[in-house]
């Protein structure tokens, strides 16, 4: 899925022309969907769309209900800056956990809901439900905002080669950065692994 959103990252200014539905195939970012909403038809859209933003969210959850706190950990350490962010969630979600899966199905919900031990077949109904609601808004959006929306495809059709030029050049000096930092990360993922052993709930026991 990463080496997939990378390629969708080098080559969306030739994707989103000429293959829109390989786009949001390879991501479903919500810049990629609403470029592409009113070029495609709506079954594929909803169908890809869906398969596309659904495909990482059961690892995530099964991260949490493995690997418990030590998961929470895990994550605020990738991403510091969100640490603030899933302080919030997490101290919602008792009260208000189904609501933040319909309204926020990301990775970091997920990864609470999994760690709170939602039952996976409530998590599963309300996580589609959110998933095809968001994909609802931004047809809407694409709707009601046509017109900026074709000036952009417009301007990307005009300045396709330069503009493929730079996003394969931001995404090589990215993925340089992350060929570096492999070992920190499977390092991270072995820290999350022994670390786990303590918190890991017995995946034999009943969900809340």
């Amino acid at each position: 899925m990463v080496i997939a959103a990378y390629t969708a990252d080098a080559l969306w200014p030739n994707l989103v022309e000429n293959h829109p539905l390989w786009l949001i195939g390879l991501s479903a970012k919500n810049r990629y969907l609403v470029l592409v909403v009113n070029q495609v038809d709506l079954a594929s859209y909803y169908l890809i769309g869906a398969a596309r933003l659904l495909l990482p969210d059961p690892f995530f959850f099964a991260i949490g209900w493995f690997y418990g706190p030590a998961a929470l950990r895990w994550m605020e350490r990738r991403t510091p800056t969100m640490s603030r962010y899933m302080t919030t969630l997490e101290r919602w979600f008792g009260r208000w956990g189904a609501p933040l899966v319909v309204l926020f199905p990301n990775n970091y919900v997920c990864l609470i809901a999994g760690v709170a031990r939602m039952s996976p077949w409530l998590f599963a109904g309300l996580n589609i439900v959110g998933t095809v609601g968001r994909l609802f808004m931004i047809q809407i959006l694409g709707d009601v905002f046509s017109g900026p929306i074709s000036s952009v495809l417009g301007f990307v059709s005009t300045w396709r080669v330069p503009l493929l030029v730079v996003s394969i050049g931001l995404v090589a000096l990215t993925s340089l950065g992350e060929l570096r930092r492999g070992k920190r990360e499977i390092t991270e993922l072995e820290i999350l692994e022994h670390s786990g052993e303590a918190d890991r709930i017995d995946p034999t026991e009943s969900s809340v």
